[in-house]
């Protein structure tokens, strides 16, 4: 059958992203094709959009690393799935795509009640999140947690996990526009980043430990994080938006600079202080399936407020999308409709 996709045959920009027609095979026997309805936007696609992630595919690929969508056609192995069933699903790449083969172990039925564009919002970041807190972060009642990007898909569940184990939430933003969200999403201390960020952190620490912290900006701000935190606290990096380019292409000298002057950690100190300092990459699980399904449904169980919608482009304004979702301003997720 045919199909339209987004593909990129060289790394580097944006402006590489081509949609094209191609030809899908059949279903592989243990594979299902999808006809994708709702695409999920994440950092991991403009830094492999941009060639600034360490998974991208050295050859022609399609991004994306999630959706939603109907089952079509399901090979002769799979038992689990009929045709026309409504799956949530992650890919190593390939979500650009209006279908695409996969293999069955990798797609989960759409949550009850769920439309395709919540469904396509509700495995990387959800799992980004709880990954970070449950599995890195042992996450302990009455813990005081720090979110750095606050108002992010990875954010607003960090907050909502978190809150189920009654922690005190500090969120961070670069943005006082979304200040408001966040205290609707029931923070308990919102901090816009600027230069007295470690004496606000700290005025909202008040007498508290700082147990967990989920960074993704770097530079400063880390610096600031790791010399509040609090003997046994441990730093969870899941991403590095210090890096992330606001233009088509990368600024390469800038990259530079930042890589060369990116802070610098003593292991002696960490021992010395009893702090920890994790990094966690979701692409890590992809071998995982069924501890990516299991984690998956311990988050359905904890019966979490749907995903919150930034906006929804359609399919043909994807690469509208991307720069939209690059510029840094949006609130939740971004959604491509096909």
């Amino acid at each position: 059958m045919k199909r339209k996709s987004y593909r990129i045959n060289k790394a580097g920009s944006i402006k590489n992203l081509k949609l094209i027609e191609e030809e899908l095979l059949n279903p592989a026997e243990d594979e299902v094709t999808v006809e994708i309805k709702a695409i999920g936007l994440n950092f991991a696609d403009l830094f492999a959009i941009q060639g600034l992630y360490s998974a991208t595919p050295k050859e022609s690929f399609i991004p994306g690393l999630e959706y939603s969508g109907t089952i079509i056609k399901a090979g002769k192995g799979v038992t689990e799935f009929n045709e026309g069933d409504d799956i949530i699903g992650a890919v190593r790449f390939g979500a650009y795509t209006s279908h695409l083969n996969i293999n069955k172990d990798y797609v989960l039925k759409l949550p009850n009640g769920f439309s395709y564009e919540e469904g396509a919002a509700f495995i990387v970041q959800p799992l980004t999140a709880y990954y970070s807190l449950i599995e890195l972060g042992n996450i302990k009642n009455d813990y005081t947690v720090l979110v750095n990007s606050a108002a992010g898909g990875v954010g607003i569940y960090a907050n909502r996990i978190a809150k189920k184990f009654n922690a005190y939430t500090i969120g961070s933003v670069g943005n006082k526009n979304k200040i408001e969200f966040l205290q609707k999403e029931g923070y308990d201390k919102i901090i816009v980043r600027g230069t007295n960020f470690r004496e606000e952190l700290k005025e909202a620490l008040g007498n508290r430990d700082l147990n967990i912290v989920l960074e993704s900006i770097g530079g400063n701000v880390f610096e600031d994080c790791l010399s509040l935190l609090s003997p046994g606290g441990r730093i969870i990096i899941y991403g590095g938006a210090q890096f992330m380019s606001h233009s088509p292409s990368p600024n390469y000298a800038k990259l530079i600079y930042q890589f060369l002057t990116r802070p610098k950690i003593d292991p002696l100190k960490l021992s010395d202080t009893n702090r920890s300092i994790m990094g966690f990459n979701l692409i890590y699980l992809w071998n995982r399936a069924d501890e990516l399904k299991k984690m998956l449904g311990e988050i359905i169980k904890m019966d979490l407020p749907k995903p919150y919608i930034a906006k929804v482009f359609p399919f043909e304004e994807l690469i509208n999308a991307l720069k939209y979702f690059q510029s840094g301003n949006t609130i939740g997720k971004v959604i491509v409709k096909t």
